[in-house]
C-alpha cells in the first residue's frame, strides 16, 4: 500500500503523509470514525459523507458474530452492502477477545461464547483474515493477543511473543489479496518489550504498523511515553496507527510523537450522554446554564448541528431523551474531530505545528471555558475547610488535604500513610541506620502539610525502641492544613498521637531520643539556620503551586549549603526537575513507585559513604532526549545551554 511521507514538523515528530488505498487517497494524520457493526452510530451514510471522513473503522469480531461471513461473500464485501464508497479499516477482533469474551485462548486462537447465551465463536489468525478478506476492507489488521497494559513483565512478554507468531500466520493467510495488512506492536508498558516487538514485526513485509494494547489501564503519561518509544523504532516510510485512542488531547499528543492514524468511539459515546467537544472546551449540554442559551454549540464549527440549532434546543432533546439529540451531538463531535485533523495537517504543512501544539494542549483539556462549573455542596455533605485547604475523600475511602485554589491534593492516589512510609521512610539509608541504633540523624521535613511524612517516621521510631537519637525539623509556612486535619482526626488516624498535637500547640515535641521542631515561615528564608540534615523529605506542593521550591536556583542554594552527605527524597519523577537537581550538583537516583508514578526520585549530596541507590544511567539520558520538557520552566532561556551541558556532563553518567 503506497504511503508518502510528505513532511515532518520542526521541533516535533508530527508527520504529514498521504496514504493510497484501494478506494481513496487519504491525507494523514487522519481520524477514523468507528463503525463497529457497519454503521457509525446515529449517522446515515449521507450525513457521514457530508462530514468528510475518507476512512472509517469496522470490527471483524462483531461482523463475524452478526451477520456472518456468508453474507459478505454473497454481497461481495462491506462497501456495496453498507453503501460506503470510501475506505474501510477492519480491526481483527483481538481487543474484543480481551474485553468482551469469556472463553479460552491458546496458541491456536480463541474460542468462546458471545454473551451469556450467544453463539460459540472461534477466532484464529486465519479465520480473522478470512473474514476481513470477505469484508473487503482496504486495511486489515493481524489478530493480536491484547492484555491489560499494567500486566507483569512475564505476562506481557508471553502475549507479545504470541502476537508475533499470530502476525506471521496472518501474513501467510493474506495470500494474494490486494488489501493492505498492518501488524500490531504489543508489550504493555515495558519499553524493552515495545522495542523488541517493533524490531521483530518490522522484519516482516507489513504495509503499516499499529501500536496496540494501550488505553487499557495505564496512565496518560505512560501511554504517551510508550507511544514515543514505539514510534521511534518504527520505519519512517510506513503509516503508524494508535489503536482506540482517544480524546482530542490524546490525539494531539500522539501526533506530536509521530502517529498518523487514530480511531475512537468517544465522539458518539460522549454524545449519547449529552457531552460535546468544542473550541471553548468540553461542554455538558445537560447543565442548567444552557437552558436559555440561544447560541450554537460552537460558533467556530461548520457542522449542520451548529448551523441550525441552539444549545437550548439541544439541551431539551437530551433531557427529554429524544434520540435525535444524541444524533445531533454526535454529528458535531465527529465534525470536531475531523476538523481538528484538518487543522493539524495544515499546521504541519506550514510548519507551525509546534506552536499549535503548545497553544492547544490546555484548550483541549479544558471544560466549558465560558461557563465554569462549580459543583453545589449540600449542607449535610459540606467539605471541611480551613483557610486555603479542604478535606478531600478519595473513591478508595481515604482522606487527603486539598489546596482549594489549585485543586492539588496531598497524596491523592495512594493511601497517604502508605505512600509516606514507602517513599520517605523506607528508602533513606540514614533512617535505616538510625532505626537500627547505628547513628543519630537530623531529618528536614520540607512541607509539613498534614504531617503524614513526619508521622510515618515517628511511627517507625515508636516501633524501634532502641533507635539512635533523631531530630525532625518540619518547615511549613501555612499551618492550616495541619490544623484542619487535627480538627477532623476521624479520617486522619495518623494524628491520633500526642506528638503532632503537642507540636501544633507548642512548636516542638520531645521525648527520649526524639526531638521534633516546627519552623514556621518561608523555607528559603529559614533553612540556613537549621542544623545540617542527613535526610530531607522534599514534599512541597508541585511546581504549579509552589514554583520557587522546585526551581534550579533553590536546588543550587540548597546544594551549596549542605556540608555533608544527604539523601533528599521526593515524590516527583519529572524529567525537568531531575535535570535541575543534576544541574545543581546532586546525584540523582530512581526511587520506588508511588501511585500512578512508576518511579519517585532520590537526590544525593555525596559524602564519605558509598551511594546505595540506583543512579539514573545513560538509558535515562536517552529517554530524556525524547522529552519535550527537558528543562524546567523557571530556567531562563539564556541558561538552557548551560543546564543541558551540566546534565550531559554530570559525573554520574561518565
Amino acid at each position: 500500500m503506497p504511503f508518502e511521507l510528505r513532511k515532518t514538523a520542526s521541533s516535533s515528530r508530527a508527520r504529514l503523509g498521504r496514504l493510497t488505498t484501494l478506494h481513496d487517497v487519504i491525507e494523514t494524520p487522519v481520524f477514523m470514525p468507528v463503525g463497529t457493526r457497519a454503521t457509525v452510530r446515529t449517522q446515515s451514510m449521507d450525513r457521514l459523507e457530508s462530514l468528510g471522513p475518507r476512512l472509517i473503522l469496522a470490527n471483524t469480531y462483531h461482523l463475524l458474530v452478526q451477520p456472518g461471513i456468508e453474507l459478505f461473500e454473497k454481497f461481495g464485501g462491506l462497501h456495496r452492502w453498507m453503501g460506503w464508497s470510501h475506505s474501510v479499516l477492519t480491526d481483527s477482533g483481538g481487543f474484543q477477545v480481551f474485553s468482551l469474551a469469556a472463553g479460552r485462548t491458546d496458541e491456536d486462537g480463541a474460542r468462546f461464547r458471545h454473551g451469556t447465551d450467544g453463539p460459540t465463536v472461534e477466532l484464529t489468525p486465519e479465520k480473522s483474515i478470512a473474514m476481513q478478506r470477505a469484508i473487503g476492507s482496504d486495511i486489515m489488521m493481524v489478530l493480536d493477543q491484547c492484555i491489560d497494559s499494567t500486566s507483569p513483565h512475564a505476562v506481557a512478554r508471553a502475549a507479545m511473543e504470541r502476537t508475533h507468531r499470530w502476525a506471521a500466520r496472518s501474513l501467510a493467510a493474506r495470500g494474494d489479496s490486494p488489501q493492505a495488512l498492518f501488524a500490531i506492536v504489543q508489550g504493555a508498558c515495558f519499553e524493552d518489550l515495545r522495542r523488541e516487538s517493533a524490531g521483530a514485526l518490522t522484519q516482516m513485509p507489513f504495509d503499516g504498523f499499529a501500536i496496540g494494547g494501550l488505553a487499557v489501564g495505564e496512565t496518560r503519561a505512560q501511554r504517551e511515553d510508550i507511544t514515543a518509544v514505539t514510534t521511534e523504532v518504527l520505519p519512517m516510510d510506513r503509516p503508524r496507527y494508535l489503536m482506540g485512542v482517544g480524546t482530542p488531547l490524546d490525539i494531539l499528543e500522539a501526533v506530536h510523537r509521530g502517529v498518523d492514524m487514530f480511531d475512537c468511539i468517544l465522539p458518539t459515546a460522549w454524545a449519547q450522554h449529552g457531552r460535546a467537544f468544542t473550541s471553548h472546551g468540553r461542554i455538558d449540554i445537560r447543565r442548567g446554564v444552557h437552558r436559555l442559551a440561544d447560541q450554537p454549540l460552537d460558533a467556530a464549527c461548520d457542522c449542520p448541528t451548529c448551523a441550525r440549532h441552539s444549545r437550548s434546543y439541544l439541551r431539551h432533546l437530551v433531557k427529554s431523551e429524544e434520540p435525535v439529540g444524541w444524533q445531533l451531538l454526535a454529528t458535531h463531535n465527529l465534525r470536531f474531530y475531523l476538523r481538528l485533523m484538518e487543522t493539524i495537517r495544515a499546521r504541519i504543512a506550514d510548519d507551525t505545528f509546534a506552536t499549535f501544539y503548545t497553544e492547544h494542549r490546555k484548550l483541549l483539556a479544558a471544560d466549558d471555558l465560558d461557563n465554569p462549573s462549580v459543583p453545589p455542596v449540600s449542607r449535610a455533605a459540606k467539605v471541611p475547610v480551613r483557610g486555603a485547604f479542604g478535606v478531600r475523600v478519595a473513591e478508595a475511602g481515604f482522606a487527603s488535604i486539598e489546596h482549594l485554589e489549585s485543586g492539588e491534593v496531598m497524596h491523592s492516589v495512594v493511601q497517604p500513610d502508605v505512600e509516606a512510609e514507602n517513599v520517605y521512610v523506607r528508602q533513606p539509608v540514614a533512617i535505616g541506620e538510625a532505626l537500627a541504633g547505628v547513628r543519630p540523624i537530623v531529618v528536614w521535613d520540607v512541607g509539613l502539610g498534614a504531617a503524614h511524612n513526619a508521622m510515618a517516621l515517628v511511627r517507625a521510631l515508636d516501633a524501634a525502641p532502641a533507635h539512635a537519637p533523631v531530630e525532625i525539623i518540619s518547615f511549613e509556612r501555612d499551618l492550616d492544613a495541619l490544623r484542619l486535619a487535627l480538627a477532623h482526626t476521624g479520617p486522619f488516624a495518623h494524628l491520633r498521637h500526642p506528638a503532632p498535637n503537642i507540636l501544633a500547640a507548642r512548636g516542638h515535641f520531645e521525648r527520649d531520643r526524639l526531638t521534633w521542631r516546627l519552623v514556621e515561615g518561608d523555607f528559603l528564608e529559614c533553612f540556613a539556620a537549621a542544623p545540617q540534615p542527613d535526610v530531607i523529605f522534599w514534599d512541597p506542593f508541585s511546581s504549579k503551586v509552589d514554583r520557587e521550591m522546585w526551581s534550579l536556583a533553590t536546588f543550587q542554594r540548597l546544594n551549596d549549603h549542605l556540608a555533608r552527605g544527604v539523601e533528599l527524597v521526593t515524590y516527583s519523577n519529572s524529567t525537568a526537575i531531575r535535570s535541575s537537581l543534576l544541574a545543581a550538583g546532586f546525584d540523582v537516583a530512581r526511587g520506588v513507585a508511588s501511585g500512578p508514578k512508576e518511579e519517585t526520585t532520590i537526590a544525593i549530596k555525596p559524602g564519605d559513604r558509598p551511594i546505595a541507590h540506583a543512579l539514573l544511567g545513560r538509558e535515562w539520558l536517552e529517554r530524556r532526549a525524547r522529552s519535550t520538557a527537558r528543562i524546567a520552566a523557571d530556567v531562563p532561556a539564556a541558561l538552557h545551554a548551560a543546564v543541558e551541558a551540566a546534565v550531559l556532563n554530570h559525573r554520574q553518567f561518565s
